[in-house]
């Protein structure tokens, strides 16, 4: 695959103009209110695994509207409150099962991975969280689901998913609740903007090869899928664009980069055809934070840097918690 977008030098003094609706706080803030008034306590039991070196948990917690939502919690035994990486997943994917992901937890993280609700059929190893929502006609995938109206599209509650699920994470008596961080690859590193975006109290931001940025730029020109997923709605109902876009406008990761004032880093592949560099880099230049990084992989699509990317977060990470 060769470069898909911009010379690096293009990409990072690109800072386009996003429309951004005049109450998007108003609309996130009225939101969330809701949906922590509706929350109840947090359900922790242990996980059936074979896994005895750290502790695995199952955390069930309120999401959007209240609805429950899972995630796995894995962490070293240890009696002091650590800090916390609470990872949200890749389009399609799911939690999976207890004890696939134990780098976090190694390093001496409590690790959160939050289940993505409605998806987990498309690769690894499944997920547990329904979506209780239905839509009016959509293309395949949830890109499309309540796209005509903000306050019913899918990523409104994903992405409430992901701030309450911080909430929780904080609540928890082996969570420092100062040092709790968000990250995630792909629709996990769109989802890891929005809560830092919407959370206050995010120690830190680690958006991987983030989808869900700049998504007039990405629908236009983006090759490969998921966003050819509302192109092909709009083939459709051609009609509809305005429209279409004005909801996008409230889901848009660089008007929760222009929120971000914590650190960040972000990651990014100059041959990636399903998130074009331009749309990380337009989140990533609006970010409002002094403190912020970005690591380019050249010669990588969107696996971006794997787990090379791992080690450099890690490092990154400790320099800031001062270890």
């Amino acid at each position: 695959m060769p470069l898909t977008d911009m010379p690096l030098d293009d990409l990072r003094s690109f800072r386009p103009d996003v429309a951004e609706p005049n109450d998007f706080d108003d609309f996130w803030n009225a939101t969330l209110a809701a949906s922590r008034a509706a929350a109840t306590e947090p359900r922790l039991v242990a996980a059936e695994t074979p896994i005895s070196q750290l502790i695995v948990e199952d955390l069930t917690f309120s999401g959007f509207g209240g609805e429950p939502i899972r995630a796995w919690v894995t962490r070293p035994r240890s009696s002091e409150a650590l800090p916390a990486v609470v990872e949200y997943i890749g389009y399609g994917g799911g939690r999976g099962i207890a004890g696939e992901r134990l780098q976090w937890a190694s390093a001496g993280y409590v690790h959160v991975l939050m289940d993505t609700r409605g998806q987990g059929a498309n690769w690894g190893s499944g997920g547990d969280t329904p979506d209780p929502h239905g839509s009016d006609g959509a293309s395949t995938g949830f890109m499309t689901r309540g796209i005509l109206n903000r306050d019913e599209y899918y990523y409104r509650r994903l992405f409430t998913d992901a701030v309450l699920a911080v909430d929780a994470v904080r609540a928890l008596s082996f969570v420092d609740a100062a040092r709790v961080s968000v990250a995630g690859a792909s629709q996990g590193g769109g989802i890891a903007l929005a809560a830092a975006g919407l959370h206050g109290d995010v120690f830190t931001a680690m958006p991987d090869v983030p989808f869900l940025c700049h998504f007039r730029r990405s629908v236009e020109q983006t090759p490969e899928h998921p966003y050819r997923e509302i192109e092909r709605y709009l083939a459709v109902h051609r009609e509809r664009i305005d429209q279409v876009f004005q909801t996008l406008s409230y889901f848009d990761g660089v008007n929760f980069a222009r929120r971000i004032e914590k650190p960040a880093l972000f990651s990014v592949g100059l041959m990636d055809a399903v998130v074009l560099p331009s749309s990380v880099f337009a989140a990533y230049n609006h970010l409002a934070s002094a403190d912020a990084t970005i690591e380019v992989y050249s010669f990588n699509g969107h696996e971006g840097g794997q787990h090379a990317h791992w080690l450099r977060q890690t490092q990154w990470l400790a320099e800031r918690l001062g270890a």
